[in-house]
């Protein structure tokens, strides 16, 4: 006989529990809830000009979803434009990152496969009322290291739409 152990998960935007790189953050699905399979976080509310490093995953598998704003995203050094209802996929070994662009906050969904990135995120994360800060780099390089992600440095020159 199979046992059935894993049950249903609900988690909302409301249930906000801290910042990731200045950004009120919810992890809705965490690779406790699916076996190890996805994690999944909601950016609440992006600031204009917020930008990650230009970083390659060894161990996951990242996509994006933009759900409000407008955002950049380079994979490969490809630049892509990326309003509401975009969906973009950062396969391990591909250099990516993203930027906020405009003047609105973005919001997205991120997702990574199989889970384990969400302990990157959260030994990174902020108390929800912290001001928010850029990363300590140190600090940062140091759990890339750590979670097999290679920092390589800013975003490279974007050439130019949505500035």
């Amino acid at each position: 006989m199979i046992t059935q152990t894993r049950r249903p998960y609900l988690k909302t935007s409301q249930d906000v529990a801290f910042q990731f790189f200045g950004s009120p953050t919810v992890l809705h699905a965490t690779g406790e809830q699916t076996d190890g399979r996805f994690f999944l976080l909601e950016s609440i509310s992006m600031p204009p000009g917020l930008a990650s490093p230009y970083h390659r995953h060894h161990n996951e598998d990242e996509a994006f979803y933009v759900l409000e704003g407008r955002m950049r995203f380079v994979c490969d050094g490809e630049w892509m434009d990326a309003g509401p209802g975009t969906w973009v996929y950062g396969p391990r070994e591909i250099p990516h990152g993203f930027k906020v662009v405009g003047t609105e906050p973005a919001r997205m969904l991120l997702m990574c496969a199989p889970a384990g990135f969400e302990k990157f995120v959260v030994e990174l994360s902020a108390p929800l009322d912290a001001a928010p800060a850029p990363p300590d780099m140190a600090r940062l390089a140091d759990a890339a290291a750590r979670f097999n992600i290679d920092l390589l440095g800013p975003l490279p020159d974007d050439p130019g739409v949505g500035e």
